[in-house]
């Protein structure tokens, strides 16, 4: 009975796992198409609003137990630091920084998620350090030669969202919050209604002739990118490591790669080779430990 409940949850983080990496590594350039008609943060605020209205609704059609003020208040912290601050952010910067860039920034996520759990004495073993070092240098090696351009502003911005993005994760645990979906529901609600004001006080307009390849990455963003893999992502954090579930960071750059490859014919040069085969090692490792644990 034990070893099939351990496979069952292995099966299950196996499945969240893949969710986060090919969904999320996809969502990039969703991201970028959807923008091209809609404002970022109005974007944003579509996107986890409607999913998180959806997952809510359909939770409470089940009978869930709605949050109580303490987890709404709980789910409103998380959600500014992961969806307004960490995600938002980088829609707003992918309108003046460079994809290379985009990504080495966000792919210091779980370097910032290591330094804020000295802050609870969570602190990485040897063997994640080495796998966070080694999915860097790939990172850096997979971007080697593209063109790295940014204002010293928005790159900060995108720094700062790497960074709240990990100390959100971070939070889940600390705070008051729903069980299971429903908290996935709550912090997408939230964070749609402060992305809402933000967009206001930006003073962002609703596009008049949006483009269909716009709609059609919107619809992307909220179904896959928010409703199954935002809530993969938070099935994580409740199951294994912090330092396994930021580990898409450095994967999903190799996914938008061999999207690059399949969809816009790029050529995969040697040294993007290299890259791909270190990532893979820092992963590797960084799975490693989590089987031992």
């Amino acid at each position: 009975m034990a070893k099939r409940f351990w496979i069952r949850q292995n099966l299950l983080v196996i499945g969240a796992l893949l969710a986060i990496y090919i969904i999320w590594g996809s969502s990039y350039i969703a991201m970028r198409f959807a923008i091209e008609s809609y404002p970022p943060f109005m974007m944003a605020a579509i996107r986890f609003g409607v999913s998180g209205l959806l997952l809510f609704v359909s939770l409470m059609l089940t009978n869930q137990k709605p949050p109580s003020i303490n987890e709404w208040v709980g789910a409103a912290l998380v959600g500014f630091f992961l969806l307004v601050l960490g995600n938002a952010l980088v829609a707003y910067a992918e309108l003046k920084v460079s994809s290379s860039f985009a990504a080495l920034a966000v792919a210091t996520v779980p370097i910032w998620m290591a330094l804020f759990g000295l802050l609870w004495n969570e602190k990485p073993t040897r063997l994640e350090w080495a796998g966070i070092a080694i999915g860097t240098v790939g990172i850096i090696l997979l971007n080697f030669g593209n063109p790295i351009h940014a204002t010293f502003l928005t790159g900060s911005l995108v720094f700062v969202a790497a960074a709240s993005w990990a100390l959100g994760s971070i939070l889940i645990k600390r705070v008051p919050m729903p069980r299971g979906s429903m908290a996935s529901a709550a912090q997408m609600l939230m964070g749609g209604i402060i992305l809402s004001i933000v967009s206001i006080l930006q003073g962002e307009k609703w596009p008049i002739n949006p483009s269909m390849r716009s709609i059609l990455s919107l619809g992307y963003l909220i179904v896959f990118a928010s409703l199954i893999a935002y809530s993969a992502y938070m099935f994580l954090l409740t199951r294994v490591r912090p330092f396994l579930a930021t580990s898409n960071t450095y994967v999903n750059p190799v996914v938008a790669m061999i999207l690059g490859v399949s969809i816009g014919n790029e050529r995969v040069t040697p040294l993007e080779y290299m890259a791909l085969g270190i990532i893979i090692v820092g992963v590797v490792l960084i799975l490693s430990f989590e089987n031992r644990s």
